[in-house]
């Protein structure tokens, strides 16, 4: 038998708390984009390559939880050493090529131009380790979560995905990765053993809403909106955590912040696709509290 929470909550109040917070999330993440730590967080994306769809399509498939990606001397510039022995990951880099040539038709120097590509290795994040332990990592500003899962969120999270045809399993994730969820048609998702329990609740909220809103997603179309099904599915997960009483603020705002780029508007824009799922969710993984009537 599937385990559910038990809840006193009505589904319209479900649904009032749920409208309420989804707004709450721009609201804190236009507070969060007026910090320092937001500013020092910019200057930090701003010094990564954007990639082409196929790059992003070989990163994700040898490292699916990568976030941010550069080469060996891009993360020593940025205060960072990629760890010895990590396996880089290999993509195409491209480089304008020159040369000059005689026109078989006029035999004249003609100077031509072309783009070589060749493979390349590069480094997420998680390989990296900052080379003053004691300086400020610009790149924090979403904070896991400690503590317990008293409601047992995670439990019920896995009855549902199961029920739905998914193995969900908790593994140890080498690189800086939560959980994932397969787009291969394997239909796993996998949670890290390290998390403590809170932290592990939210993740498993974030993958089942992957689940609920992208798992008949092409990988490319994933790859290319990343930044939308990223706060999509993390806004999931912070609404119906905070209807079953776990606050993930401390993890989720930030996450929202750095996935959408700081915009409101894509927040707003994504309302009624997150609020349908959060529903869904809420809706999945509890049962309306017995009460004992009076004798």
């Amino acid at each position: 038998m599937a385990r559910k929470i038990k809840n006193t909550k009505t589904a319209d109040q479900r649904r009032a708390e749920a409208e309420a917070m989804q707004a709450k999330i721009a609201e804190q993440v236009e507070q969060l984009r007026n910090s320092d730590a937001w500013i020092n967080y910019l200057n930090f994306a701003q010094a990564f390559h954007r990639y082409s769809v196929g790059n992003l399509l070989l990163i994700m498939a040898q490292c699916p939880g990568a976030t941010h990606v550069a080469g060996y001397r891009t993360w020593q510039n940025l205060g960072r050493q990629v760890r010895k022995g990590e396996t880089g990951i290999r993509i195409f880099g491209g480089r304008n090529v020159k040369w000059t040539a005689e026109d078989e038709q006029t035999g004249e120097e003609k100077e031509h131009s072309a783009v070589r590509f060749f493979p390349v290795s590069v480094f997420d994040m998680a390989q990296t380790d900052l080379i003053d332990p004691e300086a400020e990592d610009p790149s924090t500003i979403a904070h896991k979560l400690t503590g317990d899962d008293p409601q047992g969120i995670t439990q019920a999270v896995t009855d549902y995905l199961t029920g739905q045809g998914w193995t969900v399993t908790r593994e140890p994730i080498s690189d800086s990765t939560n959980g994932y969820t397969t787009t291969d048609g394997s239909r796993q998702v996998v949670i890290d053993t390290a998390l403590p329990p809170a932290q592990a609740a939210k993740t498993a909220l974030h993958e089942a809403a992957h689940v609920i809103l992208h798992s008949t997603e092409e990988a490319a179309e994933y790859i290319e909106h990343r930044g939308t099904k990223e706060t999509e599915a993390e806004s999931v997960a912070y609404i119906v955590a905070g209807i079953l009483g776990l606050d993930t603020s401390a993890y989720s705002i930030g996450y929202v912040a750095g996935w959408s780029q700081g915009d409101t508007e894509m927040i707003k824009n994504t309302a009624a696709r997150v609020l349908k799922a959060a529903h869904l969710l809420a809706e999945a993984i509890t049962e309306p509290e017995e009460t004992q009537e009076a004798a």
